[in-house]
């Protein structure tokens, strides 16, 4: 294989750094071409050739057995959003999917309007929305070489909490899941690290953290846990792809596991990068509690070079 199909050229590398650039002044205000713009990230990529698959190829002179590259890369499915104020998601143009209705109205935190509190309930909304980069990816991705196809659609609602109510708002029925009752379970960060952002389970929009940011992000990997499995008591829609010869999709998101999945944060801070939860970075807090990631994910891919799939190699 070519340099050219494993690195961007040099102009591309230019073309991002120039995107990223416009755009990091106004990731406060979240809006699609800002979203868009994101998912040009050769770090959020992650773009390998992992294998060799094998295709056995007939024709009418005999058949011969022939290989294809298999590549894995992360692609950007869908954005996140984990904000306080129901009504007011911070990517500006989809927050109409998700007003204020007769079962979800106010949101924000609990208060005793005592200054120094700091042990009362947070609760955010959330909404995970298709990511509208598709196009946009697919043509930054190929400069790569080989590309797989994700599971997401653009502008796709797979959950909004606000129709979520029962779950969301109440806990039920998780509250009396063991996931929810024993310490330790199912939690973003540990105890004995002293770096413990929250609890997975119930996977709604309630939980005690005196961070906010870190709420946001617990609540946002929660989103994400639901999305990424089938048959949940949610109202949503699974964000999942069926497997095929020579296609290896996406599987259930798996806190602090950068191998099912990775978030790159899109206000109050635009980043480049992509990592998992918990992390070192700085996190800057939103001034009205509302946050969004991409949820990047890993597929795997060959190209069909004949009628039967014989299996694949990988590398490592």
């Amino acid at each position: 294989m070519s340099a050219r199909l494993l690195a961007p050229s040099r102009r591309l590398r230019s073309v991002v750094a120039s995107l990223m650039l416009c755009v990091a002044g106004s990731a406060l205000a979240v809006n699609t071409a800002t979203i868009v713009a994101s998912a040009l990230s050769p770090d959020c990529l992650e773009y390998r050739v992992v294998g060799i698959c094998y295709w056995l190829y007939c024709s009418w002179g005999g058949c011969t057995v022939r290989t294809s590259v298999k590549v894995r890369h992360y692609i950007p499915d869908v954005v996140v959003s984990s904000y306080a104020n129901t009504g007011q998601n911070p990517w500006v143009e989809v927050r109409v999917m998700s007003m204020p209705n007769a079962t979800a109205q106010a949101g924000g935190d609990g208060t005793t309007n005592q200054d120094h509190e700091n042990n009362l309930a947070k609760f955010k909304n959330a909404d995970v929305i298709g990511h509208p980069a598709a196009t946009v990816f697919a043509r930054y991705a190929s400069q790569f070489g080989y590309t797989c196809a994700g599971a997401g659609t653009a502008f796709m609602p797979y959950l909004l909490s606000t129709l979520d109510t029962v779950a969301w708002r109440y806990n039920v029925p998780e509250s009396v899941y063991p996931e929810a009752l024993i310490p330790a379970m199912r939690e973003i960060g540990g105890r004995l690290t002293m770096n413990l952002w929250g609890n997975v389970y119930p996977r709604g929009g309630f939980l005690h953290q005196t961070d906010d940011y870190k709420s946001g992000a617990v609540v946002a990997q929660r989103a994400g846990d639901v999305v990424t499995r089938s048959g949940q008591i949610h109202v949503y829609q699974p964000l999942l792809a069926t497997a095929r010869d020579g296609y290896w999709p996406a599987g259930a998101l798996i806190e602090g596991d950068a191998s099912t999945g990775k978030w790159q944060e899109l206000t109050p801070t635009l980043s480049t990068s992509c990592a998992v939860f918990p992390n070192s970075s700085v996190h800057m807090q939103a001034p009205q509690g509302d946050y969004a990631w991409t949820l990047w994910r890993p597929y795997a891919c060959c190209q069909r070079r004949g009628q039967v799939f014989l299996g694949s190699t990988d590398f490592m």
